[in-house]
């Protein structure tokens, strides 16, 4: 069933949220499953969903060929950086999810009902041009890696590929999408396999990733500022949001009314999805530098521009088995974060012009959400038969978003932090204090980006 849109947001405002109820079919079902589990891994992983599908798909291939030009040309010295971003996107997807469940609404709902238009619609308008070219050039990065292991052409592959996305999409319910991105997380693991095969020098590792290292010229800010771009992005605040909502509605509750608030139990859940997905996301951040680390700046192969210049440069220093795990990797990678970038873009679309959303909802249903999601795809597939530079088109994408994540950060703290939206679980201290230090951390990598833009 499509998610309720003005009908809802008539009703009047509460001063406070009520937590949830044990109701039948309700997101109560998810306590009683967790807590009629008597196993402890399978109760584990029975509380893992949008947290854990939200940091897999950060590492997309672009966010991929980011830690691998990092490792190629900082070595051993970047790794302090997977450790450093871990608890600054932890707090902030973890934010979002609460805000979520909460207020029963994916993000640019709440922006629509309690801000200006004239902030929501720029902001959305944005989100949706960077996540198209970036699922353009993901797209051909999919493709690519299929030709790193299959003697067929790049473009051959290009439209195959977009379609079979694109049915997932639009076919398939949620719950068997979930599942689905729920398995390719277990693609990012061949990049764990890969550090291992390059054999690195592990008293040299661990200093670089206990003991921070700063630079302060235009390759190591650049490249820095990089990082910060690729891991805390603005279509994961909407799509976090957007998948609590999503869940909730697929255990059985399809208003509004139903989905406010959220129990202690349901946040300590969540803060367990999302901790763990962040964590993944990290370790496999982590990996890919140190196997680029390893072999490429070793040997002094620095000029790599994609993860699949990576896998070709790995090959005659690591073997075979690197090079396949991450073509492997790659595709993985890539099919689990289209379909999440073109997703973000048509929830923050939908719930921004109060159009019938979800993947929960049947096309039929939900015709303009389902068109957000299939212009942008056949958009950037059509990118990849252009002659647009994939690396540029990601460069511009990752200025889009070091502009946008800092100013939508505020908001979102804002919001977190507002009782008239989220009654008594507003920020406690702690989140708050890394919520605030994430939003200075990247308003200073979007100065930084100016300072070195062009160098």
């Amino acid at each position: 069933m499509a998610q309720d849109t003005k009908k809802d947001e008539d009703k009047p405002k509460r001063a406070d949220t009520i937590p949830h109820k044990e109701t039948a079919g309700g997101t109560g079902s998810l306590e009683a499953a967790v807590e009629r589990e008597r196993n402890p891994v399978k109760r584990f992983f029975k509380i893992l969903g949008p947290g854990l599908i939200t940091g897999a798909s950060d590492d997309d291939p672009s966010g991929i060929g980011t830690y691998a030009v990092a490792g190629a040309q900082l070595g051993f010295a970047a790794l302090w950086t997977a450790l450093f971003t871990f608890p600054m996107m932890a707090a902030i997807q973890f934010i979002c999810a609460k805000i979520g469940m909460v207020t029963g609404m994916g993000l640019a709902r709440v922006l629509r009902k309690h801000y200006s238009k004239a902030l929501l619609y720029p902001v959305v308008a944005a989100l949706v041009l960077a996540n198209t070219i970036n699922a353009g050039a993901d797209i051909g990065a999919i493709a690519a890696a299929f030709n790193l292991l299959v003697p067929l052409p790049v473009t051959v592959m290009i439209i195959p590929i977009a379609l079979a996305i694109l049915v997932l999409q639009v076919w398939c319910s949620y719950r068997l999408i979930s599942s689905i991105f729920k398995w390719l997380t277990l693609a990012l693991f061949a990049y764990v396999g890969s550090a291992f095969f390059a054999k690195p020098e592990w008293r040299a590792v661990l200093h670089g990733t206990f003991i921070p290292t700063l630079r302060f010229d235009s390759t190591f800010l650049s490249t820095l500022v990089a990082i910060l771009g690729t891991t805390i992005s603005p279509y994961l605040f909407f799509w976090q949001a957007s998948q609590e909502v999503e869940e909730e509605i697929s255990m059985g509750r399809r208003t509004l009314q139903a989905r406010k608030g959220a129990t202690e139990k349901e946040l300590k859940y969540a803060g367990w999805d999302v901790n763990t997905g962040m964590f993944f996301s990290n370790v496999v951040m982590y990996f890919i530098i140190l196997a680029t680390a390893a072999t490429l700046f070793k040997e002094h192969k620095t000029n790599i521009q994609s993860a699949t210049d990576a896998a070709q440069a790995l090959r005659p220093l690591a073997g075979n088995g690197a090079y396949f795990l991450l073509a492997l990797g790659l595709i993985g990678a890539g099919f689990l974060a289209v379909p999440i970038l073109t997703g973000s873009s048509a929830y923050a679309l939908a719930e921004a012009l109060g159009w019938k959303h979800g993947l929960n909802a049947k096309p039929r249903r939900a015709k303009l959400f389902y068109a957000a999601i299939i212009v942008p795809t056949l958009i950037g597939m059509l990118i990849n038969f252009v002659r647009i530079n994939p690396i540029s088109a990601l460069f511009w994408t990752a200025v889009i978003n070091g502009f946008l994540a800092p100013p939508l950060l505020v908001i979102i703290m804002l919001i977190a932090n507002n009782k008239q939206i989220m009654g008594g679980r507003v920020n406690r201290l702690g989140i708050n204090v890394l919520g605030w230090i994430t939003t200075a951390v990247m308003f200073a990598a979007a100065i930084a980006l100016i300072l070195t833009w062009g160098h």
